[in-house]
Order: C-alpha cells, then sequence, then structure tokens
C-alpha cells in the first residue's frame, strides 16, 4: 500500500500504521486537530480496529525471536544508533509535537526531545551492564536469568506523547522484547515520526510496530491478544481496570501508571519565595501534568505571606500560542478537556467552594483555562479528592506536622508529593509518611532514570524507571546446577 502523508509544521508525517516495518493503511480515520487553534485539522489517521492489532501482535512475534537471541551488547548497539537518529532530528520531533499537543516548542527543542534518546541509550546500558546473580547453595550453583518475555503493548496517554511512550519503550526493546505501541488519539503523530527514525536508523522490521486508533477499538484488541506477554498503560483508572481484566484473562504482568492528587506542603521553616514560586508553576502543561502537586498544604502560620508571594509568582504567567518563547501556560489537549475541567471548577463553586483565582474559560479564545486557586468548604470536597488534570490547584492550611500528613494522605491517590522545609530531619520523617511512589523535598521533577517510578493505591501498579522496568519485561529463571556436574 502507498504510504499517506501530510505536512505538519513543515515535516511529512505518515497518518498510517507501522506494522512488519511497513506502512499500512485502515478503511476508516479518525482526525486529529491542533489544540493550538482547533479550525486547524492536521491529519486524518488510519484508524485501526481488531485485524490490524492482529497483524501487529503477529508481526511482533515474528520479530520476537531474532530480536530475543540477541545479546544485550548488540540490542544496546542497534538502540544507540536509534538514540543519535533522534538526537539528529530534534527539531522536526518538536515542531510536530507542539502543534499535535500544544506542549512549549522550547521544552520539546532543549529538553524533552533528547529525554527520548537519553532513555534509550540509559536502558541499552543498563541491560549491557548487568551482571547475573551467582551464588552457591546446599551443592549447587544457582544462576539468576533475565529471558526477553514476549512481545509487549504499549499504551500511552496524550500528555507529553514523546517522552512518555520512548520512557516506555526503550525497557521493553532493551530487554530482548518486541513491541507494539499504541499511541492516544487526541495527539499521536509523534508516535509515527518515532516509527520513521525506526527506519532511518536502518532497525530490524518489525521489533517496533505502531497502531493508531480509539482505545475501546484497537487498543482493547491489543490487551486482549493471547500472544501478548506484557502490558505497560498510563492513563486513567477507568481504562487500567478495563485493561487489568483483559490481563488477568490471559495471566499477563500488567503495569498502570494513572495519574495523581499531589500534595505540595510548606512548612514555616521553608524558603517561602522558592516554595511559592514552585507552586505557582505546577500550572506548568496548563496542569496537565500527572506528577504536578495540586493540593497546596500550607502552615496556617505563613498563610498570607504564602499567598502573597504565589500571586506575585502566579501573575507572571503569560497565556499564549507554544511556539511563542513568551508563553508559560499553554492551550488544553481538546475542548471536551477544557469543559471537564470547567465543570469541576463549577460544581466545586456550587458547593460552596471558595474561587481564590481565576476560576473561568479564558475569555481571550482558544482552549485555555485561566489558571485558578480553590479554598475548599472541606477536605471531602469533589475538587480536593479527584484528578482534574488542568490549571486548577486547591489551597488548605494545617497546623502541625501530623496534620499535614493526614491531609497528604487523605485521597485515594498516591502518585507523588512535594515538601518545603529547611529541617533535613522533618524531611526525613515526613517524606517516609508520605504515601506516593515518588516525594521530592525543595524541588520538584528532578528524575533519576535509574530510581523506581509509580504509585500506590489508585495512581497505578508496578514500578518502571531502571532494573525495575527490565525486570518487569523479562521473566526471570533460576539455572541451578550441581558442583560436581561434568560438562
Amino acid at each position: 500500500m502507498t504510504d499517506t502523508r501530510v505536512d505538519v509544521a513543515g515535516t511529512p508525517v505518515s497518518t498510517q500504521h507501522y506494522i512488519g516495518g511497513q506502512r499500512v493503511g485502515s478503511p476508516r480515520t479518525f482526525e486529529v486537530r491542533s489544540p493550538l487553534d482547533w479550525d486547524w485539522k492536521l491529519a486524518d489517521v488510519a484508524r485501526g480496529d481488531a485485524d490490524t492489532a492482529a497483524a501487529a501482535v503477529a508481526a511482533a512475534s515474528d520479530a520476537f525471536p531474532a530480536w530475543a537471541a540477541l545479546s544485550p551488547e548488540e540490542r544496546a548497539d542497534h538502540l544507540h544508533r536509534l538514540a543519535d537518529t533522534i538526537d539528529a532530528n530534534v527539531e522536526r520531533v518538536a515542531q510536530v509535537e507542539t502543534v499535535d499537543m500544544a506542549m512549549r516548542l522550547q521544552s520539546l527543542r532543549e529538553r524533552l526531545v533528547h529525554r527520548g534518546a537519553e532513555n534509550f541509550r540509559n536502558y541499552a546500558d543498563l541491560a549491557a551492564a548487568h551482571e547475573e546473580r551467582v551464588w552457591s547453595s546446599k551443592g549447587t550453583q544457582n544462576r539468576v536469568i533475565r529471558m526477553p518475555a514476549g512481545p509487549a503493548v504499549i499504551i500511552t496517554p496524550w500528555n507529553a506523547p514523546w517522552m512518555l511512550s520512548t520512557w516506555k519503550i526503550a525497557p521493553a526493546l532493551a530487554a530482548g522484547n518486541t513491541v507494539v505501541l499504541k499511541p492516544a488519539e487526541w495527539s499521536p503523530l509523534s508516535a509515527s515520526i518515532l516509527a520513521d527514525l525506526w527506519d532511518e536508523a536502518g532497525l530490524p522490521s518489525g521489533v517496533l510496530n505502531v497502531v493508531q486508533g480509539i482505545g475501546e477499538e484497537v487498543g482493547a484488541a491489543l490487551v486482549a491478544d493471547p500472544r501478548v506477554r506484557r502490558i505497560s498503560f498510563t492513563g486513567s483508572p477507568e481504562a487500567a481496570r478495563h485493561i487489568g481484566r483483559a490481563a488477568a484473562e490471559n495471566i499477563v504482568p500488567f503495569t498502570a501508571e494513572l495519574g495523581g492528587k499531589g500534595p505540595l506542603i510548606v512548612f514555616d521553616d521553608a524558603d517561602l519565595d522558592a516554595a511559592a514560586k514552585k507552586a505557582a508553576w505546577q500550572y506548568d502543561d496548563s496542569g496537565q501534568v500527572c506528577l504536578a502537586g495540586t493540593r497546596l498544604l500550607v502552615q496556617a502560620s505563613i498563610r498570607d505571606d504564602f499567598l502573597d508571594r504565589f500571586h506575585a509568582h502566579a501573575d507572571t504567567h503569560v497565556l499564549g500560542d507554544s511556539r511563542d518563547d513568551d508563553t508559560t501556560i499553554t492551550p488544553m489537549i481538546h475542548p471536551d478537556h477544557l469543559a471537564s475541567v470547567d465543570g469541576f471548577v463549577r460544581r466545586a463553586r456550587e458547593a460552596g467552594d471558595r474561587i481564590v483565582r481565576g476560576g473561568h474559560v479564558h475569555d481571550g479564545g482558544g482552549l485555555f483555562y485561566e489558571p485558578t486557586l480553590i479554598e475548599p468548604a472541606s477536605n471531602d470536597s469533589e475538587i480536593v479528592q479527584r484528578e482534574v488534570f488542568g490549571p486548577v490547584l486547591t489551597f488548605q492550611t494545617f497546623t502541625d506536622e501530623d496534620e499535614a500528613v493526614r491531609l497528604a494522605n487523605s485521597t485515594d491517590y498516591g502518585l507523588s508529593g512535594i515538601v518545603y522545609t529547611t529541617s533535613r530531619e522533618r524531611a526525613e520523617r515526613v517524606g517516609r509518611a508520605i504515601r506516593a511512589g515518588t516525594v521530592w523535598v525543595n524541588t520538584f521533577l528532578v528524575r533519576d532514570l535509574t530510581a523506581p517510578f509509580g504509585g500506590c493505591r489508585i495512581s497505578g501498579i508496578g514500578r518502571e524507571g531502571g532494573d525495575f522496568a527490565l525486570e518487569f519485561h523479562a521473566d526471570l529463571k533460576t539455572l541451578q546446577i550441581l558442583d560436581d556436574s561434568t560438562a
């Protein structure tokens, strides 16, 4: 079939699936529009179905034996070549991602596209450096071996699609698995470029496959395929429950990162200006960041001083086009999501929660929501307890450390937390007491790729990052040989 491409920000982007090293179409398509201007239709993209899913899993299954048979060092050579190809095409990826998802172009150019290359390099090197555990016991020599598991299905969300897809694909490939990637339908175009870069790096066909489409259609078919041996998902708890049931049916290991409602705790001994500035920057990417500290918990004795500083920093934000370097708050991804965020705020207002700032769709047009701060009437308020995923923060006060921890742990989520204090002892106590997969003290979003990443409670199951991800993508085998055995 002839490949179909459209021009997106000066870059030809295929609108078709990538299966077994070939571009493959579908009878139906779905529209992709730019959040920068909803009248701007970027593409009609192939809409996969059960047959598409089956073909992609078949291609990954056929390619698996040869890829799994390579040594970790040989796979690392391939993945380094892909990383080099990514670094040579930063502008191409950045331009497409910024009009497709509305992430800030400056951030994509300077950090996030390179982070994709870094993901492949780091996991490749980590897998190649792995030393098998060997020990003697009861007259035998024991060795723990990582075996590639098989085809993996990777399902990524619409926010930060480039960074999150490479973060998930890299350990799967480094571990010796083949991959079928299903990107979110609201921002699928950078996944198509990744397939092109795979080709341009001269990497083996069928090892990476990309299937476009709607989650309930092609995504459901992918996770239900019995040939799939690993599933990694980032998205909503509701979708995860469906995927988890499919994974359980086929007894397939499943990892999920499902969002958060992180606390940002400020004690009275904190560097108050630094804390207020970091709190105001939780509006970055229009709050469409799962790790954001969206619940501001501030010691009562510094309430007014903190709020004065917070408002001063929040006032410096600039709502605008993602391609403009002066922009700090970008459009929301989709009109439906904008309406969802506004619905949360409307219900909060109706419930008696106090709108401290913002609280409306921006009146300047476009998919913008005003940076909003809400003081809830109760800790049980929906605006406190549910993930909004927009530029909406809540503000509450506490009297002492125990109350701060109680409030921090009072939602069903447990992905991340942020603590501001100058006391090392308090940092240790509170950091340990918060139920979350990651807690930052006096900083935010500093990531070591070898550290475990994931959530507690409905924020997810399993861990990604470093050896935790590589072991998820492997079947572990203990090889036990009697000491006096002869070759």
